[in-house]
């Protein structure tokens, strides 16, 4: 039963197993990602899913208006009071994604065998012989035999709500198609996805950056997800971009790796970004299923050992509809932990799912019982091998970090921060407890006015597991006396006391 990744004592009593859990403040150190939508944006609900364990919030600008994510992030930010606990906002940009149009929204019946055309002419009603796309270069793009998907957006992929096609030819500017399976298409938008062909169309969309420039800019975004990253350029042009918006400058850009385009460019895309978002819904049609697993703990690996964060989608799409997810839904989750992924981030499950906070604390506990088994001294002996000699100054000050709180048996690790950066160093290492980040302001100065720095890099260590940040009073200068680093600690134990992680008599 000796795994790798897994530390289980020889025998294990499986009467242990039915032992219930002991409650913890943090369900889990691993974070989850929740995307804010119809059923998930009433301060109410948003609460609820901040106390199940939702720390970053996902606004996909693949549907809804400025407006209407607006008035959620309203919600949000009067829920973080209410609940006081951070929360980061993550924008997720529309990117070149292919969309079928069903305007009057009649329900499309498609049937096997039959033949369906696809056409750039966006005035014409859909049917069941004739579907409207948002793409002019579809037919010079495929071939004969071509595979494509078309389905509601963000569903599961059922075989009776999604469809299969096959290009059978190639009509002027329209695109002739069998239909693989039967299948109604319901609403009126949904996601056509064309496995393993490049699409000639921008990552940022000028919708895309309409959207930054406006609803990005006014909210200062702590992540931007860069949806169908193909290459290292994509992230390097959209960090340009934000460079030029105010603090935008200082927004992470986690690169969506959604189809093969962005597997083959996988190394440079991740020196490129701050983080890796595998997209596995759109990954699931452009590879074959029995790689999809192999380049989920291939691209685990690289970004733990790169030190960047890594987010892995689509685990519990049942529970977009029922209250418990499937055996092979809740194993998915605790494998992902134990592949040493950073969060979860949940779609349909908490954008118009039934059961958005149960969800997102059946999550939650799936990752905390896999942490409990999870081989860190084995991954940390990893980690230090891979780093190699000499180590760089604060990479030896991170390992020994870990190493030292492991063998005191310490109950948390605290580090004092501005930049975030240390924290991530320690965090990288994974030790098995908690990380508190207090995130130390910095006093910034251009020719007109003083700011504060910080909020940002607070936020932004909700992304990276184990870490739970808290900001100082700005007060206190990041360049201060050890008297004052004294109080900022009493502080921070206090925060951590109250929070329920840090107990009387414990190691710190």
């Amino acid at each position: 039963m000796q795994s790798i990744h897994l530390l289980l004592e020889e025998p294990i009593r499986m009467s242990s197993i039915l032992e219930p859990s002991k409650p913890n403040f943090f369900p889990a150190m691993t974070k989850i990602v929740g995307t804010l939508g119809p059923k998930s944006r009433s301060v109410e609900v948003i609460e609820a899913c901040l106390k199940a364990g939702m720390s970053v919030a996902r606004f996909d600008f693949s549907w809804g208006n400025n407006e209407y994510h607006q008035e959620t992030l309203e919600n949000l930010k009067k829920a973080v009071k209410t609940v006081k606990k951070l929360c980061a906002v993550m924008l997720d940009t529309v990117g070149p994604e292919l969309q079928v149009f069903n305007k009057n929204e009649t329900p499309i019946e498609l049937e096997a065998d039959a033949f369906v055309t696809l056409t750039p002419d966006s005035s014409k009603e859909a049917s069941s012989q004739l579907l409207p796309i948002n793409f002019g270069g579809l037919a010079q793009a495929v071939k004969q035999g071509d595979t494509i998907f078309v389905g509601h957006y963000l569903f599961t992929g059922s075989e009776t709500t999604s469809v299969w096609l096959e290009v059978s030819e190639i009509q002027g500017k329209d695109v002739v198609c069998l239909v693989k399976n039967s299948a109604t298409l319901t609403g009126s938008l949904f996601t056509m996805h064309v496995s393993q062909v490049h699409i000639d169309l921008p990552t940022l969309s000028d919708a895309d950056k309409h959207a930054i420039t406006t609803w990005g800019v006014h909210n200062s975004i702590d992540f931007l997800s860069l949806s169908y990253t193909r290459h290292a350029e994509d992230v390097r042009q959209a960090r340009a971009y934000l460079s030029k918006l105010g603090d935008l400058h200082q927004t992470q850009i986690f690169a969506k790796i959604e189809n093969i385009e962005g597997l083959q460019h996988f190394d440079e895309i991740l020196q490129e970004a701050d983080g890796i978002i595998l997209s596995r819904g759109n990954l699931g049609i452009d590879l074959p299923p029995e790689k999809v697993f192999l380049f989920q703990k291939a691209a685990v690996y690289k970004c733990n050992m790169a030190g960047k964060p890594s987010i892995i989608t689509r685990v519990v799409d049942s529970m977009t509809d029922n209250l418990r997810p499937t055996r092979a839904e809740a194993t998915d989750v605790a494998n992902a932990v134990l592949d040493g992924t950073d969060g979860i981030l949940l779609g349909a499950e908490t954008l118009r799912g039934l059961y958005p906070v149960e969800t997102i604390t059946t999550v939650g506990r799936i990752c905390a019982e896999a942490e409990k088994v999870y081989n860190q001294a084995v991954y940390f002996k990893r980690t230090v091998k891979y780093v190699g000699e000499p180590m760089t100054h604060l990479e030896s000050i991170a390992s020994s970090a870990v190493r030292a709180a492991i063998k005191v048996k310490a109950s948390v690790i605290v580090v004092f921060t501005s930049s975030g950066r240390a924290a991530r160093l320690i965090a990288k290492y994974r030790p098995s407890m908690p990380i508190l980040a207090v995130v130390i302001p910095r006093l910034m100065a251009n020719l007109l006015k003083w700011t504060f720095t910080g909020a940002f890099q607070a936020r932004q260590c909700l992304s990276v597991r184990g870490i739970f940040p808290m900001l100082a009073d700005p007060r206190h200068a990041a360049e201060s006396t050890s008297a004052t680093n004294e109080s900022i600690l009493k502080i921070a134990l206090d925060h951590g006391k109250a929070a329920g992680i840090i107990k009387p008599h414990d190691r710190i």
